[in-house]
């Protein structure tokens, strides 16, 4: 009988080892799996061509998905540069294309062309304050885009030529497969050290940043 009784009792604990082991290999997995996925996620969110703003090293990166024709990103635009002047040492934004809008692809890419001529940011602020006169979502004027630029001081001619580039057209492509990736439909849509806003608005946007940087500072 204790014969009997030892024999169940080591056929429970070998069948609970097991049951242990499979757990715990199947835990891990799945970590493995979440750590993987983190990092693809966080690879989509920041590309080598993106153009940045702020300190490279800075322990907090806002992401932008951004539209030049977007109406609700040029109002954003003052606000994230305000919170960068607020945390100069602390924040950085990197933009990435969402190109919703009709014509907003050829913008996307006259921008991009500004940052062999080193004018990308007075480029932007300027196709930006102009968008009104060009971004007509029906019917665009892109080619009051491109006067805009000029008179920001680019150098049209040579701009068009790298427009022409075909790695113009690859770059484009990487965005909009990176923001299909990570489900975004509206612009902005900004990520904080790569996490969304909990919901939109200025006042969430910075909270959330508050947040990480005062995580940074611990």
């Amino acid at each position: 009988m204790n014969a009997k009784r030892f024999t169940v009792i080591g056929l429970v604990a070998i069948v609970a080892l097991f049951f242990y082991l499979g757990m715990n290999a199947y835990q891990k997995r799945v970590q493995n799996a979440q750590e993987v996925q983190v990092k693809a996620e966080q690879t989509r969110l920041v590309r080598m061509h993106s153009p940045v703003f702020g300190p490279q090293g800075a322990p907090v990166t806002i992401v932008e998905f951004f539209d030049p024709a977007c109406e609700t990103c040029r109002a954003f635009y003052p606000i994230v540069k305000n919170l960068m002047a607020q945390y100069p040492n602390d924040v950085r934004l990197v933009i990435r294309y969402a190109p919703f809008h009709q014509g907003s692809d050829q913008v996307v890419k006259l921008l991009e062309s500004s940052k062999s001529q080193g004018k990308y940011q007075t480029v932007l602020e300027a196709v930006l304050a102009a968008q009104p006169t060009w971004a007509d979502h029906g019917q665009p004027n892109i080619e009051t885009a491109f006067k805009v630029a000029e008179q920001a001081g680019l150098d049209l001619v040579k701009a068009r030529q790298d427009i022409e580039k075909p790695g113009m057209q690859s770059l484009l492509q990487q965005d909009i497969e990176d923001l299909t990736a990570l489900q975004v439909t509206k612009t902005p849509t900004f990520f904080v050290n790569g996490r969304s806003l909990p919901s939109f608005g200025p006042d969430q946007l910075a909270a959330l940043v508050a947040e990480e940087v005062a995580k940074a500072k611990k």
